[in-house]
């Protein structure tokens, strides 16, 4: 998976790379998936929702670039997966899920992939988390209609939020790094996403 799906499209960060040779993925999907696990595709993890392809998770983390001991907000635990990458790069996690379940689930994986302290909580994901802001690092693992800018707001000085933006079928992947006065905003992959449901996404 690593060698050809990650570093086979480009993505040769050492520490990246290792961060996902750590983490086994079969641990974040059903065991009835598992021999799918480490396939060039997006999973079902139930409540409607999809555990990225591995590219998809690299290449957002790549833009993200979160640094050891930096904050980093994760908006759609889903499985776990990304959120267990973050940590196992050294990043102080935080991550928000709509789905109880899911984020059962999640805690569930982290223990069984000896995955440690990652904070989460169950909650409208749009809003982001601003207890614990600024974030360093912000990565949206749905699909927005426009850029929440609540999310924007919790953003450090030169933080970056990575965020697929589009409609509910197909989306470019953005990165917005914040600025005294706003933020630059820069255009990526075409991808495809579940939507992003909240008070700053798209309607339920």
């Amino acid at each position: 998976m690593v060698r050809e799906q990650i570093l086979g499209r480009g993505i040769d960060e050492p520490r990246l790379l290792e961060a996902f040779l750590s983490v086994p993925r079969h641990a974040f999907v059903d065991e009835a998936l598992s021999s799918r696990a480490y396939g060039d595709t997006a999973l079902p993890i139930g409540a409607g929702q999809t555990l990225s392809q591995p590219y998809i998770v690299a290449r957002m983390v790549q833009l993200g670039a979160p640094q050891p001991g930096q904050r980093v907000l994760e908006i759609g635990t889903g499985s776990g997966y990304q959120a267990a990458i973050l940590a196992r790069l050294g990043a102080e996690v935080f991550t928000v899920e709509r789905h109880a379940s899911l984020g059962r689930r999640a805690g569930e994986n982290w223990a069984r992939a000896m995955v440690p302290g990652i904070t989460q909580k169950i909650a409208d994901g749009t809003l982001g988390w601003a207890r614990h802001a600024p974030f360093d690092v912000i990565l949206v693992s749905a699909a927005a209609p426009a850029v929440p800018m609540p999310l924007l707001r919790q953003l450090s000085a030169a933080g970056r939020m990575i965020v697929p933006v589009g409609s509910a079928v197909r989306q470019v992947l953005k990165r917005l790094t914040r600025t005294t006065d706003g933020a630059q905003v820069e255009d990526f992959d075409s991808c495809s996403f579940v939507r992003l449901i909240g008070r700053a996404g798209f309607d339920a």
